[in-house]
């Protein structure tokens, strides 16, 4: 496995899920702290320019693990289950360019929040939506060797897909090889009866893994079942990335470090 963290540029919403701002700075951080990737986190695709990033990650000999895009939901309120045609076009056109930056840098790209909710709209009509973006983004991400990565989010942030199982049958049916799926063991925590148990049993979709701990602080600082989910990963043969997730507490580099320490000090022989 690989160790990645999330960061974002400085412009980024203060409710936004990554541990370190600023670009440059975030990577020279990360790779102090011996992280293996840093996973993009942005608006825009336009925010960091390609031959900055690639010397950046030369410069830290880091690569990019994934770009998520949950600020496109948070600070730009698109959303696949829009109904609403203008929008819909402002978001394919966002991933598209996701999609292009992918191709170059990691060829993953997250789908979170940025799916929607029901909202007390038929549930049929709203999935309808769904899979009609996501079979055209992954039919323009297939020739670009990018893969889409759907997230399970708790129900406390939203009504729509909260838990692996669910996940699991509407990646079936948008049925594309590249469409595929990323679990958030802090997300487990609330919606997955047995986190062990449920990435087994999902196993075939798992291409991506987010860490947190049951607070949301660094992974060794609640009472997450690590053991659990290290033994089920390496029990399905993953070996690609784990990113780092979290509340920058008590402050961003402490919250980095312990992360790190704990995940390559306690569990080191799986990043091999």
């Amino acid at each position: 496995m690989k160790l990645s963290v999330a960061i974002a540029g400085v412009e980024a919403m203060p409710n936004a899920f990554v541990v370190f701002r600023g670009v440059p700075q975030s990577m020279k951080k990360a790779h102090e702290l011996g992280y293996d990737g840093v996973e993009l986190a942005l608006k825009r695709s336009d925010e960091i320019e390609k031959g900055e990033l690639k010397r950046l990650l030369r410069e830290n000999s880091l690569e990019v693990s994934a770009v998520s895009s949950g600020q496109v939901f948070a600070a730009r309120n698109l959303y696949f289950t829009d109904e609403n045609k203008e929008n819909r076009k402002e978001l394919f056109k966002t991933f598209c360019g996701f999609i292009d930056l992918a191709s170059d840098f990691g060829q993953l790209v997250n789908i979170g929040r940025t799916r929607g909710s029901f909202a007390g709209r038929d549930h049929a009509v709203c999935e309808d939506l769904f899979l009609d973006m996501a079979t055209s983004l992954s039919d323009y991400a297939m020739p670009r060797g990018v893969e889409l990565i759907l997230e399970p989010v708790n129900r406390y942030e939203i009504d729509f897909i909260n838990n692996l199982d669910e996940c699991t049958a509407l990646v079936k049916k948008v049925d594309k090889k590249n469409f595929t799926m990323m679990p958030d063991v802090f997300h487990m925590n609330i919606e997955d009866a047995h986190i062990g148990e449920s990435l087994m049993r999902n196993k075939e979709y798992v291409r991506y893994v987010h860490f947190a701990d049951t607070n949301r602080h660094a992974p060794g600082d609640g009472h997450m079942p690590w053991d659990e989910i290290f033994s089920a990963l390496s029990n399905i043969g993953y070996d690609g990335w784990t990113t780092v997730e979290i509340l920058p507490y008590p402050d961003p580099e402490t919250a980095a470090k312990r992360s790190v320490d704990f995940l390559k000090g306690t569990y080191g022989k799986y990043y091999k």
